[in-house]
């Protein structure tokens, strides 16, 4: 059996931020999603035309009508809406470390910087506005030479 990772879902009360943080900061494109009984978006990575890069799945929660999502996918409580839970984090490879640290900086968000030993990676821990946390592994190349540069200047 081969498996590979196809998209995360993520269930919340503020669509317009869950989706604004994901396109906005991360740069994941709005795309085709199907006609389902709930609002939400269905973010990609990759062109919009094919629908496995759809990486993360925004489930809206209509409170006027959640009878379709109900239906779908089950109810939850709004107690469960919230943070990461037995999921910890989610992850992603990124590039372009500086340009993230500008829009972070810029967005007014803080990042938990960490350094794995052994990997060579560089990572920045964000929680999304379910508080959710979204793990970004950046190069540790690309961390020294933003350190060289900055203490250059």
């Amino acid at each position: 059996m081969k498996l590979s990772l196809n998209h995360f879902s993520i269930r919340t009360l503020d669509l317009a931020a869950t989706k604004n943080f994901y396109v906005s900061l991360l740069g994941l494109e709005d795309g085709p999603r199907p006609e389902f009984p709930f609002p939400g978006h269905w973010l990609y990575q990759g062109p919009t035309d094919i629908y496995t890069n759809a990486a993360v799945h925004i489930i809206g929660i209509d409170r006027e009508d959640s009878a379709g999502l109900n239906n779908y996918l089950g109810d939850r409580a709004d107690s469960q809406l919230k943070g990461s839970g037995a999921l910890d984090h989610v992850a992603f490879f990124a590039t372009d470390l500086a340009g993230m640290l500008d829009r972070l900086s810029k967005m007014g968000i803080e990042a938990r910087r960490r350094d794995v030993p052994g990997l060579g990676l560089h990572q920045l821990f964000l929680d999304d506005p379910n508080g959710i946390v979204v793990e970004l592994n950046y190069s540790f190349d690309e961390k020294q030479a933003l350190d060289a540069l900055t203490s250059v200047g």
